[in-house]
This record gives structure tokens, C-alpha cells and sequence, in this order.
């Protein structure tokens, strides 16, 4: 973090990308739905190619049309239903005690080096919950913002704000993936590939009749196939990988970009508490709404419970480090990671 010395902050500086240029702003949000409404748009004519194509005018067993229709209006509903929660979830926002105070940011600026500049920052941060460092050991800044950045939470230049635990910004849903939505992206893109598999499969018995000639031709379950299918094998890889963080309690940013922490330094799996409890900490510990576009993600997307933590504060008393140990038996709710963090601070 770097500020230019003897200078007044500019306190008014905007901080959205629309704002910067209002002539084009209005344009630049409209583009942004454009990715959502070609989504909604195959949604729909999947729907059409689906229900009234293959369903009424190819599927000639009352039965069979019955059970094609349940499962598929379950599905649709389910998929839908997360999609919307995904795209239409407020982003989760940095509490404003993390924000540096106007007095505090002239003291930044008018610092003479930048060593100086960082103790300003730790010290203002050392009654935050903050644990994770920059490169050269500094609090993460982020001077668009004016904050000082929370664990896991990163500035996403699409929005102009800083957003809690940022996983990446998707244009497919116009919408930050973070602390707040992640649940609901993860059962997007899980209802959308169980979708795209179940119509496939539906529609391969009806692809053997068009190519034998026994139906007639019919354009809508041929194409409807081929992109069910497209859309599957792209799915496949994207929930697996994202499935794949979840079990490991890690982002996007993260895997890319290991977090620093102020004792132990970088460590991909810092936050990592074990499988079930980083399943937990995304779904929730009531089973029943696992699979349910319902908020159920524990904490508060500012603190959260880490295993080095556990680790670090026994040490600095003399204790034992019990790396072995499992998420369970290192912290067993929020609440004993709110004390760790926090006294992990004091300490300093």
C-alpha cells in the first residue's frame, strides 16, 4: 500500500464504475444483463422445445408424459429458484468499523515513508478481527474503498466495492459470487447440470426415431439435444471445481492467490476445518436445507473460524501444536473463532 506524501485525500472520489462516466453508465448496466437475459431466453425455449414439443407431440403414453412432466417441472423449479437467488442477492458488504476515519487517512498521507504508513494501518486494524497480510506483511488496504480490507474479502473492480469472502465476479449472473450468494451459486450450477442431463437423456430414445425415420422430423428436440448436451459437459467441470473449494473451505481468488496469514505466513489451507465442517460453513448444519436456495451459511462473512489460529495461540502460550487435529476439535462454532481472532490481534 502506497499513498502520495503531503497531499490532501480525495474524500469524494467516486467509487462505481457507472458514476465515472455518467453518459455511458447507463449503457455499461444495461450490457451487464445482456449474459442474464440469453440465460433466461434458452431457459425458455428449452422450455417450449421440452413440454410442448417432445412431451404433447412425441411422447404418445399418458403415463410416461406424467412423470416426464413432475420430475422436469421439479427441476426447472429448483434451478430457477437458485438462478434467481444467485443474480438477485445483495452482495455482502464491508461493516463500516472497517473503515478508516478521515483523521486517520490525513495521518496516512501525510506519512513520510511507507513503513510509517503501515503503522498507522496496524494500528487502527489491531481492534479488527483481521489475521491475513499482504506480501510485505502489511494490512490489506484498499484505498478505493478507504477500508481496511476484512479476511477473505477483496475490492471486485466490476462492482467498485470491496465484498465479503470474493470468490469471482460472474458475468452470467451479473452478480458477485461471495459470502453472501455462494450456497445459492453452488445449487445453480448443480440444478442446472442435473437440468441439462435429465433433458439430454429424455430426449435420446426420440433422437433413435428421427434418424430411423419412424417420427417425424422435428427440429426443436434435435437442437434441443445438442445443447443440453453443450451445456453438460461444460457444467460438469465448473461444479466439480467448485465443489472441489467448498470441501477444501477455500475461493476462487484463493486457489489462485494463497492467503497470507500474520502468523505462519501463506497457507492454501488455512481456513480449512475439515471436509464436513467446510460443507457446513457454505450449507449450513440443518441438512434438511442443504439443497435448498434458502440462506443457511454460518457466520457472518467477516470472521472465521481458522486452523492455524488454534494452532498459533497455543504457541504463544506455551502450549502443544496439534496440527492433526481435526476442524471439530479445533473450533466448534463461530463463536470460538470470533475469540481467537480477536485475541490473535491483542496479542500483536
Amino acid at each position: 500500500m502506497s499513498m502520495p506524501h503531503g497531499q490532501s485525500y480525495d474524500y469524494h472520489r467516486t467509487t462505481f464504475d457507472g458514476e465515472r462516466n455518467e453518459r455511458c453508465g447507463c449503457c455499461v448496466r444495461t450490457m451487464k444483463w445482456f449474459p442474464v437475459l440469453f440465460i433466461a431466453s434458452v431457459i425458455g425455449w428449452s422450455y417450449y422445445a421440452f413440454v410442448i414439443q417432445l412431451s404433447f407431440f412425441t411422447v404418445t403414453n399418458i403415463v410416461q408424459r406424467i412423470l416426464f412432466l413432475l420430475f422436469y417441472h421439479a427441476v426447472l423449479v429448483m434451478f430457477l429458484w437458485s438462478y434467481y437467488q444467485t443474480v438477485f442477492t445483495d452482495i455482502g458488504r464491508v461493516p463500516s468499523r472497517f473503515h478508516v476515519p478521515r483523521a486517520e487517512l490525513d495521518r496516512i498521507v501525510r506519512a513520510t515513508n511507507e513503513v510509517e504508513q503501515k503503522e498507522i494501518l496496524e494500528t487502527f486494524a489491531k481492534e479488527l478481527p483481521v489475521v491475513t497480510r499482504t506480501l510485505n506483511a502489511s494490512v490489506r488496504f484498499c484505498d478505493k474503498c478507504r477500508l481496511i480490507k476484512p479476511d477473505r474479502a477483496h475490492h471486485c473492480s466490476v462492482c467498485g466495492v470491496c465484498v465479503l469472502k470474493l470468490d469471482h465476479h460472474c458475468p452470467w449472473v451479473n452478480n458477485c459470487i461471495n459470502f453472501t450468494n455462494y450456497k445459492y451459486f453452488i445449487l445453480f450450477l448443480g440444478y442446472a447440470l442435473l437440468y441439462c442431463v435429465y433433458v439430454a437423456c429424455s430426449t435420446i430414445p426420440y433422437m433413435e426415431l428421427l434418424w430411423t425415420g419412424k417420427i417425424d422430423g422435428r427440429f426443436h428436440i434435435l437442437f434441443l439435444f445438442f445443447v443440453s448436451v453443450m451445456f453438460a459437459i461444460s457444467l460438469v467441470s465448473l461444479f466439480g471445481y467448485h465443489v472441489y473449494l467448498v470441501l477444501l473451505n477455500r475461493t476462487t481468488l484463493e486457489s489462485f492467490r494463497t492467503p497470507i496469514f500474520r502468523f505462519g505466513g501463506p497457507d492454501k489451507n488455512g481456513f480449512s476445518l475439515g471436509k464436513l465442517n467446510n460443507f457446513q460453513e457454505v450449507f449450513g448444519d440443518d441438512w434438511r436445507l442443504w439443497f435448498v436456495p434458502v440462506y443457511t451459511s454460518m457466520g457472518d462473512g467477516v470472521v472465521y473460524p481458522m486452523r492455524c489460529y488454534d494452532e498459533d495461540a497455543e504457541a504463544l502460550l506455551g502450549g502443544e501444536q496439534h496440527g492433526n487435529r481435526s476442524g471439530t476439535e479445533n473450533l466448534h462454532d463461530f463463536e470460538a473463532a470470533t475469540f481467537l481472532n480477536e485475541y490473535g490481534n491483542l496479542m500483536n
